[in-house]
């Protein structure tokens, strides 16, 4: 930690902070932004607090990790997303006299790289994008490796090598968290804590008292249920009225998960309906432990000294369950059980990114817009809707203005590279306003570029720009590209110098 230098702030003026993450949770899955799981406890938070409509992500989990941590969008053409100059969040904290810790998902890399290499001095959780959430010590089955770290489950530096009776991931992280809160409030230390959950990314496993809950809620199929999710959407202010339902795409390239929902008429619906229980599940279940997290905070009487914030690291995932996985539900192998190994396939990651098009991976709104609550009692205007455009990449120049804390001038003796994302503070407490954004997008071939009301998007599949209006368009149905050449050309020149600036080679 040595060559940092910060303005510290009073004491009395370091909030805490609890940071949770979401995995592959769709725009519309909670129910304040229109969704039909049942979310009582971020529902709450959203009325406590402000929820964005236009709050943006990276497409994809490590991507929106690294960004979020640094205050930099990723690098490409690297070979990692780790480069010379960044600083975490935790690492710009703790010498500011908090306490840091995290529970959950990494996923950004081993030593030198580990939680506990980058700033958090207590870490509980799995260091790679997937594991079996009733026991991340058992190994994944064949062809659904991940690469990561040779033991990816640990505490702190040490592997967890076994789990009791009865665990699950998302009950655990919580616990973690839990425990956490209670340590540093015992020793009325500020404390900034980032709450990782696997859930609800695959493999989809829950308990089934809570895949109980939402038995027959899917028999309807996809197509129902996005269009539920819509009117919904609109009805809760998340999306203007005149925004239209696009129909998911029906062709495309077989790369980069580029898949097309199978008709729901085609379908085996028990098999369909199922995987969409057990997600729903998994959301239920993780809604159940933030609000055991919130009660954490009621309870050791920090609630009103604490900035909450919450957000899904991308849309909802489109990856197809194996035919070894399909074939075991139909022979009798329970959905989200401890061995089964279930994805929820295209058709209902469709639904989890309603109203919008595509899902994680994609840069069309469904793949890189997430839904955002963040609730600071007394600072944050209970019930806030903001509609200004926002970043992960600015969570970082957000919480160094509210701890009066500097960015180091160097790190490991280079030079820090410049924060990338802006101040969130002038909209969360209403001081200002929003301005125009330029933000771009590379994903797998797939890019974007917005600049205030404009879009561009060049999908994988068709690699050609595409021009969006954002005011009148959000869910962009309607291409104005031809109508439009010399706006597509302007921000298509706008996104190859943002490529260039982040190593696009």
């Amino acid at each position: 930690m040595t060559g940092f230098s910060y303005a510290a702030a009073p004491a009395a003026e370091k909030p805490n902070v609890v940071l949770i993450v979401a995995d592959d949770l769709g725009y519309s899955d909670l129910g304040c932004y229109g969704g039909e799981i049942e979310t009582p406890h971020l529902d709450r938070l959203a009325a406590e607090g402000m929820r964005f409509t236009q709050f943006y992500n990276c497409a994809v989990c490590n991507a929106t990790r690294i960004s979020m941590l640094t205050g930099l969008h990723p690098r490409f053409g690297t070979g990692t997303l780790w480069r010379d100059g960044m600083t975490t969040l935790a690492e710009v904290l703790r010498p500011q006299g908090y306490a840091t810790a995290m529970s959950g998902k990494w996923h950004l890399s081993g030593a030198p790289t580990r939680p506990i290499d980058r700033g958090f001095q207590e870490y509980y959780g799995v260091m790679i994008g997937a594991v079996n959430h009733f026991d991340p010590t058992r190994p994944d089955p064949p062809g659904m490796k991940h690469s990561g770290p040779a033991q990816p489950f640990v505490h702190n530096a040490e592997p967890v090598l076994k789990v009791p009776l009865g665990y699950h991931a998302t009950d655990a992280f919580t616990d973690h968290a839990i425990e956490q809160i209670h340590r540093f409030t015992a020793k009325h230390q500020p404390f900034f804590l980032y709450l990782a959950y696997t859930a609800p990314h695959y493999p989809l496993q829950a308990r089934p008292e809570d895949i109980a809950k939402y038995r027959g809620r899917y028999r309807q199929g996809y197509a129902v249920l996005r269009e539920q999710r819509h009117r919904r959407a609109i009805q809760r202010g998340v999306i203007d009225a005149q925004a239209a339902l696009p129909p998911p795409d029906a062709q495309g390239s077989k790369e980069c998960y580029d898949l097309v929902p199978e008709p729901w008429e085609q379908a085996d619906q028990a098999w369909e309906a199922a995987k969409m229980e057990v997600y729903a599940a998994m959301v239920d279940r993780m809604d159940q432990g933030i609000g055991r997290v919130l009660e954490a905070l009621r309870e050791t009487g920090v609630e009103d000294d604490t900035l909450v914030i919450f957000f899904s690291d991308n849309g909802g995932c489109a990856s197809h369950s194996s035919a070894a996985a399909h074939d075991a539900f139909r022979q009798g192998q329970p959905a989200g059980s401890a061995d089964s190994y279930i994805l929820g396939g295209p058709g209902w990651a469709t639904v989890q990114s309603a109203p919008f098009r595509r899902y994680k991976t994609w840069t069309y709104e469904g793949g890189i817009s997430t839904p955002m609550i963040v609730r600071w009692p007394g600072r944050v205007k209970a019930g806030a809707l903001s509609k200004h455009v926002a970043h992960v990449v600015d969570l970082m120049p957000t919480l160094l203005e509210l701890t009066s804390a500097k960015p180091p001038e160097r790190v490991r003796g280079v030079r820090a590279l410049p924060l990338e994302g802006r101040s969130l503070i002038p909209i969360l407490t209403g001081a200002g306003v929003g301005t125009q954004r330029e933000l771009g997008w590379q994903l797998y071939g797939s890019r974007a570029y917005r600049s205030g009301r404009w879009k561009i998007v060049w999908p994988v599949s068709k690699k050609k720009w595409e021009l969006y209006d954002m005011t009148a368009d959000r869910t962009e149905t309607y291409d104005l590209a031809a109508e439009h050449p010399d706006m597509v050309k302007k921000l298509a020149v706008a996104w190859q110098a943002w490529a260039r600036h982040g190593g696009q080679p």
